[in-house]
């Protein structure tokens, strides 16, 4: 049995990484995923990388880290897209939780990203929140065939998951859905296992046993049993399916 952690930022943790690695190996962890945030993130994720070859980094910047001058963000982008062996182009997309004062600008480092993607032939990470219609337009616009990826952190309705699947992306589920009140059991039970892949988004989203608690890979675990009581199949089923789906997104075309 093993499980691929598909985002997870272990370059934020406060624990001693190599107890963090040795955790996740023993809770079936085979391939960790690591999504830049911004530039600043960059170097000590590709530290882990080189140290550890199953952890596995992607090139992008996360929507919240978007400023005015995010051009200059995206020549570095594109150059570490250029000269380094990334997994995905991620942690990308769009956040209006907070602030909705930099859309305009968090909608074209977006597409940009999107294309950068398909130019490189990589799947893209997409972080959305309050922002499905927003994110949508964009898939809709750039989803020309040649775009795959994953919603990452996924906490819609089953309508949106329809949509985002018919668009050619997977789900990304996480501890959100070891937690009652989320409601988003209810939404997955209705979706095939094929469009679903495993994160932790580590060390946030923490689930159920947890709470309070920074989150690490080794917590997969939990949301892979909560996943498997909810689609009534055995933990091997969920582990198998999912990593299949995982590695069939992030293969290197």
């Amino acid at each position: 049995m093993q499980f691929i952690d598909t985002h997870a930022h272990i370059y934020d943790l406060t624990a001693p990484l190599p107890l963090v690695l040795e955790r996740a190996t023993q809770n079936h962890i085979t391939k960790i995923y690591m999504p830049n945030i911004d530039e600043e993130t960059i170097e000590s994720m590709m530290d882990i990388a080189a140290l550890y070859p199953y952890c596995l980094p992607m090139m992008g910047i996360h929507p919240c880290h978007v400023k005015k001058d995010f051009t200059k963000q995206l020549y570095q982008v594109e150059e570490w897209l250029g000269k380094g062996t990334f997994i995905a182009v991620g942690e990308i997309g769009i956040d209006l939780y907070h602030d909705t004062a930099l859309l305009a600008e968090q909608q074209e480092a977006f597409s940009i990203q999107l294309a950068l993607a398909k130019r490189y032939q990589l799947p893209v990470s997409i972080h959305c929140r309050n922002a499905f219609k927003e994110v949508l337009a964009l898939l809709e616009q750039a989803q020309d065939g040649d775009l795959r990826g994953v919603i990452h952190c996924f906490t819609g309705s089953l309508q949106e998951a329809e949509q985002c699947i018919a668009l050619g992306f997977a789900l990304g589920i996480g501890g959100i859905i070891t937690i009652l009140k989320s409601g988003l059991a209810a939404t997955i039970a209705a979706i095939d296992l094929k469009h679903l892949v495993l994160e932790t988004d580590s060390p946030y989203l923490t689930p159920a046993p947890f709470r309070g608690k920074p989150n690490e890979p080794s917590y997969l675990r939990y949301t892979a049993e909560t996943l498997a009581t909810i689609k009534a199949v055995p933990l091997t089923e969920v582990a198998a399916i999912t990593t299949q789906n995982a590695e069939k997104i992030f293969e290197r075309i």
